[in-house]
């Protein structure tokens, strides 16, 4: 109940009258997400940036890999869709991610069991606070959550990214990020999978104006990514 006093109001809580914290504004966000997708002769990851409204990127950038829709065509998830994130906890770089027992449920081969458990961790290692992922269900690690799909396990756990069986796209930007404010100078960083190393660079303005445009090289060629 709202009470007028002078020129202010004080709000007066009635016996009884249950209190309602504010929760924080949901607001959108870019997030990094990586699908798996079959070649002619491969199974590889696709590295997506989707958009989502949140409280929580973390969450949030996992439940688009059980729930979302991927843009690259061909691509696909391998996480159940009925998987629920329980809890994440980040605790000095390791990042442990509690799943729903539906987690277990996904009936795929080696490779498939391989690269879905690394599209989980880049996923969460692209926020820059987290550099290793384990995995519990339900608040364990019991006998039948180590073997997880049935083929390579977690019995390696905690894991680190590995972007080395991400093909899609060829090439992405880290920095700077999707609408940051830059100036010069301009530093542009990211990986790259291209034939001898080669990236070229161009800076253009909103209405197509070239600003800029340089050539360099990546750490490493096609077929590994630099």
């Amino acid at each position: 109940m709202a009470v007028g006093i002078g020129c202010e109001k004080t709000s007066i809580e009635q016996p009884g009258e249950p209190s309602t914290p504010s929760q924080p504004a949901a607001k959108k966000v870019s997030v990094p997400v990586y699908y798996l997708k079959s070649g002619e002769s491969d199974i590889y990851m696709v590295r997506e940036v989707h958009v989502v409204s949140t409280t929580d990127a973390r969450k949030a950038a996992l439940e688009e890999l059980i729930k979302g829709v991927p843009k690259t065509e061909g691509a696909f998830r391998v996480l159940p869709e009925s998987t629920r994130i329980q809890n994440i906890e980040v605790d000095n770089g390791l990042a442990t991610i509690d799943f729903s027992s539906e987690v277990l449920n996904a009936n795929v081969g080696s490779a498939e069991e391989a690269l879905g458990i690394s599209s989980i961790v880049n996923t969460l290692t692209e926020f820059p606070e987290i550099e290793r992922v384990s995995f519990t269900v339900n608040g364990k690690v019991d006998e039948r959550t180590q073997d997880w799909w049935g083929h390579v396990g977690l019995y390696e756990q905690p894991f680190e990214s590995n972007i080395s069986k991400v093909w899609e796209p060829a090439i992405w930007v880290t920095s700077p990020s999707p609408g940051q404010k830059i100036s010069s100078p301009l530093t542009v960083t990211g990986t790259a999978c291209v034939f001898e190393a080669a990236i070229s660079l161009r800076l253009v303005t909103s209405e197509g104006q070239k600003l800029a445009e340089i050539f360099t090289t990546a750490t490493s060629g096609a077929p590994d990514r630099g």
